[in-house]
């Protein structure tokens, strides 16, 4: 009697089905498992970078000169505060003008620039301005036209700091005639910077 090939083939694909049903079943269970997870918010909140700049009890910048001659002298108050949330890296002065004349143009005998600070506040009017403290340059001596002009020695650096500046333009003793007659509108700018990056 002869053995049959068909039905040796037969259980052998029914073997391996067998086999690979098993596989599957324990494979379902490699997936089993205890879980747990956990989950937080994180508030980002980016901080503001802003200064202000406000005239003085008697005008600011605002007030114009008029009548100045060779070694006047030209005073005004103002305050720069930080009204924002952040630290600055620093504060620059940018000052313009869109009518030149020798009074801005004249870089030696033109009109000079220098700015103080006083800790407890300028008090007086301009020409008698004084400093219950002691005054401190911001900016030296310098020609009346720049830009981005680092200013030294602020408080206002700090979020919610304020500091009392004394602007002052100085027509030198050296300017000759054809200043006469000249007029010019110096426009000041001031450009704040954010402190440098940190890790929190």
């Amino acid at each position: 009697m002869g053995i049959s090939m068909k039905t040796t083939s037969g259980k052998l694909l029914a073997s391996a089905a067998l086999v690979a049903t098993a596989a599957g079943v324990a494979g379902l269970g490699t997936y089993g498992a205890f879980t747990s997870s956990t989950a937080a918010d994180q508030q980002v909140t980016a901080g503001t970078v802003k200064v202000n700049l406000t005239e003085g009890a008697t005008g600011g910048l605002i007030v114009p000169a008029s009548d100045i001659l060779p070694g006047d002298t030209i005073e005004r108050v103002v305050t720069l505060k930080n009204t924002g949330s952040s630290q600055l890296g620093g504060v620059m002065l940018t000052t313009s003008t869109s009518t030149p004349t020798d009074l801005t143009s004249n870089a030696a005998t033109g009109l000079q620039l220098r700015i103080e600070r006083c800790p407890a506040g300028w008090a007086g009017a301009p020409g008698a301005y004084t400093c219950g403290s002691t005054a401190e340059t911001v900016l030296a001596s310098t020609s009346v036209i720049g830009v981005d002009r680092q200013l030294a020695q602020l408080t206002s650096l700090t979020a919610g700091q304020s500091d009392s500046l004394k602007i002052q333009l100085v027509l030198p003793a050296a300017a000759n005639d054809d200043f006469q007659g000249d007029q010019s509108k110096v426009a000041f700018s001031f450009n704040a910077t954010g402190r440098n990056a940190q890790t929190k």
